[in-house]
């Protein structure tokens, strides 16, 4: 009798327990179904893209055209050779400024916003004190190489295979795990915080929503997670082995979400006062820049041209397995699904314009560089190996060191400024043929997008090495814009991605392509390829000759 009534109070606690469960997802429902309605309502979305040279607000309203824009720099230390670090801090600071910035120079209250979007640079990785809301180090940033010895002797130890197979990744310093194992290892008192349960983890997304949501959430998307070493892309959660092998507790990193989901909301009173705005839409930069291209079908792939470059193919619901110094990404994830890709990554191509024109002094802005250019319509033989953090894709050496081959007497510096626009073509092309052997998919357009896109002799340059046609989009924030299309999907101020993909920009024709202006993503120019097929492979040999004349020597 006693044991009948035990089952009956278990069932009983059963049920309530269920009905619980169930009330609590309906009532959540009934909330997404009222913040959609509220959203439509809503005039714009305001996206905040953080790279790796600084931060950029866009606000862009229903018809996708962008109201305005703020945006700033933040300071790169280099404290030894081959080391990166940026200020985290410095960097959320950044992000309210330039958010305050565009919403006053539209004269938008952020009453007006349906969300705020966050796309960023991928890898870079912080860890703070989750107490004081300070981190405990400055930030390691993807391109440092201080873990290169400690990637190599988990190679040497076998374990770059089981890394490969669980994460899609390298093993190489350019992911987060071995900078967080870096700091943990080596920050003063970094253990101690750790065993008393007082740190957290995360990349830069995760950090700027932690401190948007006031310590509230602590959470990142698919794409982030995937760019760790530490997510087991094929099972979408964290690996616990690979966590143990970095010394690096699930415990301190962020919850994993869609890119589409919501993040909280901000409550950061310094933002927007009393004013809370749903975060939804959060991306790494790269795979921002592949949705807001509208790569959305397999084969299509886009090259963002940013401090470095992410070369990215679509390949769909499954994984490729990846070869060649390719690593297999997620694209990005909706509605609890995920779409894969295959990425080269280039360490180092816009910021060799910044090399010349900063520590060389060679030009002074924009206009100076193009009449350098103007003066030399050919290289003359000279190549830059752009090695400064070492080479990615296909080469994937990060010991090798920049070099300047070539050179004669006659060499000026109109000569090196182009020898450092064309290694960024050069470099494309390696990655794009990687992509196409890889994938069996031969790619028919390049879609660009990123700062550099928007120099025409890069360009078009580029359209000649390749020998196929590239689409340069209608503005240069394609990474903003797709973590506006992924938000604004999410808290339903567009309906469906049709609808959001009808938002992008037509216009006139110029240079045999579309000027889509300021509005969406549409096409702004179409390169088509003109170089005569001797002088494009004459030139491409002449940088291959360069490179390994670098990494031969390694």
């Amino acid at each position: 009798m006693a044991e009948q009534q035990a089952k009956a109070e278990q069932q009983a606690m059963v049920e309530q327990q269920a009905k619980a469960e169930q009330q609590a997802k309906a009532e959540q429902q009934a909330k997404v179904e009222r913040e959609r309605e509220l959203a439509s309502t809503k005039i714009y979305i305001l996206a905040i893209d953080q790279s790796t040279s600084g931060t950029k607000a866009l606000l862009v309203d229903r018809s996708g055209a962008v109201a305005a824009r703020s945006s700033c720099e933040h300071k790169q230390y280099y404290p030894r050779p081959g080391w990166v670090e940026h200020d985290a801090l410095e960097i959320y600071e950044n992000a309210k400024r330039v958010a305050r910035e565009a919403l006053a120079s539209a004269g938008v209250g952020p009453e007006r916003l349906a969300a705020l979007t966050v796309t960023n640079q991928r890898e870079t990785a912080v860890l703070w004190d989750r107490t004081t809301g300070r981190p405990v180090h400055r930030a390691i940033v993807w391109q440092c190489q201080r873990t290169a010895e400690y990637c190599a002797e988990l190679r040497e130890a076998g374990w770059e295979q089981a890394v490969r197979e669980k994460t899609g990744l390298l093993l190489d310093p350019y992911f987060s795990a071995a900078k967080w194992s870096w700091m943990l290892g080596n920050v003063p008192g970094a253990g101690e915080k750790l065993a008393a349960g007082e740190l957290l983890a995360g990349t830069i997304d995760s950090w700027l929503i932690w401190k948007l949501t006031g310590g509230r959430v602590h959470a990142t998307d698919n794409t982030n997670a995937s760019r760790t070493s530490l997510y087991n892309i094929h099972k979408l959660e964290w690996d616990e082995e690979l966590c143990g092998l970095f010394g690096v507790p699930a415990a301190i990193l962020p919850e994993v979400r869609s890119s589409d989901a919501r993040f909280g909301e901000t409550e950061d009173p310094e933002l927007f006062g009393d004013v809370r705005v749903p975060i939804c839409g959060v991306i790494g930069d790269s795979q921002a820049a592949l949705f807001g291209n509208r790569c959305w079908s397999p084969g299509m792939a886009k090259a963002t041209y940013g401090t470095g470059t992410s070369v990215l193919m679509n390949v769909g619901d499954r994984p490729i397995a990846a070869g060649g110094g390719l690593v297999q990404v997620i694209a990005w994830g909706r509605g609890g699904k995920v779409t894969y890709a295959l990425e080269a990554v280039i360490r180092t191509s816009g910021d060799s314009l910044k090399w010349v024109r900063d520590n060389l002094g060679l030009f002074a802005d924009m206009d100076e560089m193009q009449r350098l250019l103007d003066r030399a319509p050919a290289n003359e033989g000279v190549y830059l190996v752009p090695a400064f953090v070492g080479l990615g894709a296909p080469y994937w050496q990060p010991d090798a060191r920049a070099a300047l081959v070539g050179m004669n007497r006659g060499t000026g510096r109109e000569h090196i400024v182009r020898a450092a626009i064309e290694s960024i073509a050069y470099q494309v092309r390696d990655a794009a043929e990687l992509l196409e052997a890889e994938a069996g998919i031969p790619l028919t357009e390049l879609r660009a997008d990123g700062g550099a896109s928007a120099n025409a002799v890069l360009m078009q340059f580029q359209a000649d090495t390749l020998g196929r046609p590239v689409a340069k989009a209608g503005i240069a924030e394609l990474s903003a814009m797709g973590a506006v299309y992924l938000g604004g999907l999410g808290v339903g101020f567009w309906g469906s991605l049709e609808e959001a993909a009808g938002r992008a920009g037509g216009g006139g024709s110029e240079d045999g392509g579309t000027d889509g202006g300021d509005t969406g993503t549409g096409t702004g120019t179409v390169y088509e390829p003109r170089m005569a097929q001797v002088e494009k492979e004459k030139n491409y040999a002449g940088w291959k000759r360069a490179v390994f004349s670098v990494i031969g020597a390694l």
